[in-house]
């Protein structure tokens, strides 16, 4: 059965929001329906169920306590105040700008049945799928994936899911190699107590792109995730990803925004 649009998008709001976005958090405090999670490394993590319109206080007013809750921390370094698209949220944008945040690329909300990505068709001649584990091969995943998204390497990641590896917290990172070389990756993040896993992280060496590695990658999660009983997909997607995502039948349901806060030297 095909689900609509606004099916799949209450399904999001319902199981992937607040509890179900932070399973590695240190901490979570409650300002209002707002979570105010911490997480390690100094990172903390603004989220909040789906806003209507009828909600006491809006977002807007809501906002500057909860950065001050951070900003009176000396060890938090930065904050993600995570936005959606169909929240009813006047005049978010511009408090959370003069509070000193930054708005990152918007990008896709895509859901959809796991079973839509498996194509059956082969893993690229002279590529290998597979997951990892060890602190070595999680660096060097790291690595990679920021030199993909032209970012400097950070790691303050490697740590966090070197930590998160050791837990055992349902966490899989795959990676797909050519002779030897790493050249993609990606995580598998079953929600817990929810339908759905989901599909973070992925990227592919842009001179090893449109040759079918992030398909290979996509579908050897989207197996294990279905094997583990989950039946739909949840990704939040760039450009280069969306349109591969929607070949296979995920559907955009909305947008997500990140805006950062950074802790400057003399805060």
């Amino acid at each position: 059965m095909t689900l609509s649009r606004e099916r799949l998008l209450g399904l999001y709001d319902q199981q992937l929001r607040t509890d179900a976005e932070t399973p590695s958090a240190l901490n979570v405090q409650r300002l209002g329906p707002l979570r105010l999670v911490t997480f390690a490394n100094g990172r903390g993590f603004i989220t909040f169920p789906h806003f209507t319109g009828q909600e006491p206080e809006s977002l807007a007013q809501l906002a500057p306590e909860a950065i001050q809750y951070f900003a009176e921390q000396p060890e938090i370094l930065q904050v993600e105040f995570k936005t959606r698209g169909h929240d009813h949220a006047p005049g978010l944008d511009e408090v959370l700008k003069d509070l000193g945040f930054s708005a990152e690329p918007s990008e896709s909300i895509m859901i959809g049945a796991m079973e839509s990505l498996i194509s059956g068709r082969p893993v690229p001649e002279g590529v290998e799928v597979r997951q990892i584990s060890s602190s070595s091969e999680i660096e060097e995943m790291c690595r990679m994936v920021d030199r993909a998204f032209d970012e400097p390497y950070d790691p303050g990641t490697t740590q966090a899911l070197i930590n998160r590896m050791a837990r055992k917290d349902g966490m899989e990172l795959w990676v797909a190699t050519s002779h030897g070389q790493m050249v993609g990756a990606g995580r598998l993040e079953p929600v817990a107590d929810s339908e759905f896993a989901g599909l973070w992280g992925g990227g592919v060496l842009e001179e090893y792109r449109g040759r079918g590695i992030y398909r290979a990658l996509t579908e050897a999660r989207a197996r294990s995730a279905l094997a583990g009983g989950y039946r739909y997909v949840h990704s939040d997607s760039t450009e280069y990803s969306r349109p591969i995502l929607e070949a296979r039948g995920l559907v955009k349901v909305s947008t997500t925004t990140p805006y950062l806060w950074q802790r400057s030297a003399n805060s």
